[in-house]
Order: structure tokens, then C-alpha cells, then sequence
């Protein structure tokens, strides 16, 4: 992969069906950085200017973003203490593939189950995130016989690293918002043989997953997410009769946007700006990507989503996600194939049922768990998130 700090091994192991054997090679992959990434990475570190306090007097600290001693903290560990070498082995136990989707490589894990009937299942990470989010549910997934669940409840989980984002490497045309990428996952799992299968994702995932099944929809069962981005039109009659949970869904969209969206303006407008600091600075990066991670999230897994964009240098070639969504038209009409809810309570993005049936006209499933803190449900609330996929697809297999 052209830039990165990465190494492939570029032997084709996974055979396209042969009515479109051209064009869709696709060859193993491993993750090998090499150790002077590693040396320069902790060399950076240990000479990091860091930016002066945020006054302490008058506002709260924390409403001037991510403070001071949670990057000291932070920046210490990564230099110190992470032990990249360990996560890279562990991602590196899965089967990795990469594959050039519409001029661009796209790197995925695609680990297969042992059950037979397994349904294949197309999971999506977003910003800041990567295919780090869904290692905790790769095992139960593929095979809940060894974890408790139903044999018959099994998955072949397919996880791709978004263009532009981490080992997919830079995205090298413009153009790679939501559709088009939901295009390439089509793409990709027809590449892989699969005739019918699942979508899920979360963050930028819950918004790509169910463009699969739009654009897809003979082929995918259902749409499985963590949060239904619908928003209000301005039309007064939206706000008649609020149930109490709507009512506090608008109030967390509200806090979100006056006090946390700035990132998705910037990323919107003006991306490249700032991706000269992100990817010249880890400590920078890490500031940057980590108002997204929350306090109670453990070091290890900020740090190695962290490290994954700074290793392959997507930090800044990520977050033109937002800009190129912007660029693109948007449907107008709702989607139609069977879509599931699965959101924590607290802590995340606060979907509002009266916009999602709006914007999604097959909602069967909407979970919103009171006991669930958090946006990345995969990795702070495993079970919770499998369980529900589980049961959510259990009908439409």
C-alpha cells in the first residue's frame, strides 16, 4: 500500500466468481509495521510542545475541549507503555484481505464461521473509530457455540476499513462519501460470493449500512445500527406531542451540535486545513480524535484506533468523509429493507423514532438500552450488541 507504513502480502487467496473473475483479485493481507515507524512515532512523542492550559477560572475547562492532562496522560502511555506490537498481532489473527474497489484498495477482515449456515454479516466502523471497534464480537459472532448462543444464530463477519481510513490507506480520488461507499461494500460482498447477507455498522457505519440496502436491496436481508441519523425538517408539526424519550433525544441533539459538533463543520469545510497538523503531530492527532473518545473508554483501545490512522497516515485523508458527503445529493425517499436499532441510553447519539420512520419505512426492531453507556456498543457493551443482532436477524435469515 502506496505511503503507508504497512506491508502486504499480496498473494491471491480468495478466488471471485468466475463471471467477474477480472478486476476483483483479491490477496491476503498482514499488518507489518516496521519498527522506525515505531521509533519515529515514540521520537515525536517524547519531543511534544504541548499547547498551553485552557483557564481554569470562570467556565469549566472541559467546555474548551479535550484538556491538558488527558493528553500528557495519554501521550506518556503511547510512548511508555502501549504495546502496539501486541494489538497488531492480535488483529493479525484474523484473516485479513485487500481488494481495489473502484480505483481504490480496500482493506477487510473476513473471518469465517464453521456452522454452515452462517449468514454473512457486513459490519461498519466510523470517525474516529476503525475495524478495532468490532474485535470484541468476532468470536461470538462466528461462533456462538462456544459462547453461550444458538449454532444457528451464527455470522461470517465481514469488517472493511473505510477509504481513506487505516489500512485501506489514503483515499486517492475524491467522491468517497456514504453512497459511494456503500456502493464498493456491495461490490465487495459480491466479490466474496455472498448472494444474501446482513449490513450493521455504527457511527459513520449506521449511516453507510443502510445505503447498502438501498442500493443492494435484492441481495441484503436487513440493516442492523447503533444510531438512526434523522433529523428534524423545521416543520413545527415535527415537535407536536414529543414523547418524553423524543423529547430527550432532541435535547441530547441540541448539546451535541452546540457543544461538540464544531469537528463536523470543520471536517465538512475545511478538512485539509487541518490535516497538516494531524498528520505531522501524534499528540495532535490524539487531541484530535480523541473528543470523540470518552473518558471512560480504556487507554488501549483509544490508542490503538489512535495508532492506526497515525501508522498508515489517515488521519487527515479520514476525516474528508464529512466533506464528501456534503458534495453528494442525499435520497429523498425512504429505505425499505428491514432495519434494527440496537443504542445505548446514555452517552451516544439520541435517535428519535418519528424521524427514523420518516427517513426508514421497514423499522422492525428499536432497542434503546437504559443500562448501556457509550457510542462504540461493540466494545464497551459486546453482548449486549450481539445479543441484539442475534435476535434482529433471527427472522430474516
Amino acid at each position: 500500500m502506496s505511503g503507508s507504513s504497512t506491508t502486504a502480502v499480496r498473494q491471491q487467496s480468495e478466488p471471485a466468481p468466475a463471471d467477474h473473475a477480472e478486476a476483483a483479485e483479491i490477496c491476503s493481507f498482514r499488518i507489518a509495521v516496521p519498527e522506525a515507524a515505531l521509533d519515529d512515532l515514540r521520537s515525536r512523542l517524547a519531543r511534544t510542545r504541548y499547547a498551553t492550559p485552557a483557564p481554569s477560572d470562570g467556565a469549566d475547562p472541559a467546555d474548551y475541549g479535550v484538556g491538558n492532562d488527558r493528553i500528557h496522560r495519554l501521550t506518556d502511555y503511547w510512548r511508555t507503555g502501549y504495546d502496539w506490537r501486541a494489538w497488531e498481532a492480535r488483529i493479525n489473527s484474523y484473516p485479513q484481505f485487500v481488494t481495489d474497489i473502484d480505483g481504490q484498495s480496500i482493506h477487510f477482515l473476513h473471518v469465517r464461521s464453521a456452522e454452515p449456515d452462517a449468514l454473512p454479516l457486513l459490519l461498519t466502523h466510523g470517525w474516529p473509530g476503525s475495524i478495532v471497534e468490532f474485535l470484541d464480537v468476532i468470536g461470538p459472532l462466528t461462533d456462538p457455540r462456544s459462547h453461550g448462543g444458538d449454532p444457528a444464530a451464527a455470522f461470517d463477519v465481514v469488517i472493511p476499513s473505510l477509504p481513506g481510513f487505516g489500512f485501506s490507506g489514503p483515499a486517492t480520488s475524491a467522491g468517497w462519501g456514504t453512497a459511494r461507499t456503500a456502493a464498493a461494500w456491495a461490490e465487495l460482498m459480491r466479490r466474496l460470493g455472498y448472494d444474501r447477507y446482513a449490513a450493521a455498522g455504527n457511527d459513520a457505519g449506521s449511516m453507510i449500512s443502510p445505503e447498502v440496502g438501498r442500493i443492494d436491496p435484492a441481495h441484503v436481508v436487513g440493516v442492523h445500527v447503533t444510531q438512526v441519523y434523522s433529523f428534524p425538517t423545521g416543520d413545527p408539526a415535527e415537535f407536536e406531542n414529543l414523547s418524553a424519550e423524543e423529547a430527550a433525544g432532541l435535547q441530547t441533539l441540541q448539546w451535541f451540535w452546540e457543544k461538540k459538533g464544531a469537528f463536523n463543520t470543520l471536517h465538512s469545510q475545511q478538512p485539509q486545513t487541518l490535516a497538516h497538523a494531524i498528520s505531522d503531530s501524534p499528540a495532535g492527532l490524539l487531541g484530535w480524535n480523541s473528543q470523540l473518545f470518552d473518558d471512560d473508554l480504556d487507554d488501549d483501545f483509544v490508542l490503538t484506533n489512535t495508532s492506526i490512522y497515525w501508522l498508515t497516515n489517515t488521519g487527515g485523508s479520514s476525516i474528508r468523509f464529512y466533506f464528501e458527503d456534503t458534495q453528494q445529493a442525499h435520497p429523498t425517499e425512504p429505505t425499505t429493507v428491514p432495519l434494527g436499532l440496537c443504542s445505548a441510553a446514555t452517552g451516544d447519539f439520541g435517535s428519535i423514532r418519528r424521524f427514523a420512520d420518516r427517513d426508514h419505512r421497514n423499522i422492525i426492531s428499536w432497542h434503546i438500552h437504559n443500562d448501556v453507556h457509550g457510542h462504540y456498543a461493540a466494545h464497551q457493551a459486546p453482548g449486549v450488541l450481539v445479543d441484539d443482532l442475534r435476535e434482529f436477524f433471527r427472522g430474516l435469515r
